[in-house]
């Protein structure tokens, strides 16, 4: 890691201009996409959990959720937020129900597993109608993500089956605070939180254009394209893909620009939408923090 870093030091210091360019496209994705997508739905998440806006809710689909995934019905809030928010929405309305007492360990750790997924306005509108030119098949890929996360989330109803304590919820643990208090602060939690992911894509944006530069990309993507050569892989492909592990939005982007039959390109679009990038994970990494989950 340290070398690593230090040559990351001497890549800034080589391409200067190169970097801040790159930086700048990762402030306009934020200000473009990541803050008008996100900063509504942090601030509703939040307000939902401290409003007590669940106690409802969870009654209402408690005999859905706990059949499906085994989590009580006030862990479908990060559900449903998770397919209509976008990454990272669900995995941090997941941590807020548990850090709220609103479920057990257990219940947040098979939250977190399908709760993190790209939303609507993303699939719909930058990949469906930004990149394929096709509102068709923005609605395949958003189909194929949602089917997806409840598939891992029927899988991961077994996850720490043993040694589980009771998963439904008491309406004494739900703590309800003021409106004026909990708008408040979920405006300013969400404008941190949002500050928080764009701080992460403008820096995995550098990151990419960086490896670029360097041929770090073009190398491994070499080598991946002679792996998997039998199986059609072209060094674009794998260019685009290398830079969809990475970040997603830039990844998905590069599918503009490849050659190949419109199946080939859907598959590639939904694998890194489901892979969702080291930024996405990163920015789930930072909002557990010391929760322990």
């Amino acid at each position: 890691f340290s070398i690593a870093i230090a040559l990351l030091l001497l890549s800034l210091m080589l391409f200067p201009q190169e970097s801040v360019a790159a930086a700048k496209d990762g402030v306009e994705l934020c200000l473009n996409v990541i803050l008008p997508s996100l900063f509504p739905f942090f601030v509703l998440s939040t307000l939902c959990v401290e409003l007590g806006l669940i106690q409802g809710l969870g009654r209402l689909l408690e005999r859905v959720m706990y059949p499906l995934f085994r989590v009580n019905g006030a862990c479908s809030v990060a559900f449903l937020l998770g397919i209509v928010g976008g990454y990272p929405v669900g995995a941090r309305t997941a941590i807020e129900l548990y850090e709220k007492g609103q479920c057990t360990k257990t219940e947040a750790e098979r939250l977190l597993s399908f709760c993190n997924n790209s939303g609507p306005a993303f699939i719909l509108g930058v990949v469906g109608a930004g990149i394929f030119a096709s509102s068709t098949a923005g609605l395949w890929l958003y189909g194929a993500h949602v089917a997806a996360s409840v598939l891992v989330g029927l899988l991961f109803r077994f996850y720490g089956a043993r040694g589980e304590g009771a998963c439904r919820l008491q309406s004494s643990t739900i703590s309800v605070t003021g409106f004026a208090e909990a708008f408040t602060g979920s405006v300013k939690n969400a404008f941190y939180g949002t500050l928080n992911i764009c701080g992460f894509v403008i820096f995995f944006t550098v990151l990419i254009r960086l490896l670029f530069l360097t041929g770090v990309i073009t190398v491994l993507a070499t080598g991946i394209t002679w792996l998997l050569q039998g199986f059609g892989m072209q060094q674009s492909w794998a260019e685009g893909l290398l830079s969809g592990i990475i970040e997603m939005t830039s990844g998905v982007w590069t599918l503009r620009d490849v050659a190949g039959t419109l199946g080939n390109r859907l598959c590639m679009a939904a694998f890194i939408l489901g892979w969702a990038g080291l930024s996405v994970h990163c920015q789930v990494l930072s909002f557990i923090g010391s929760s322990g989950l």
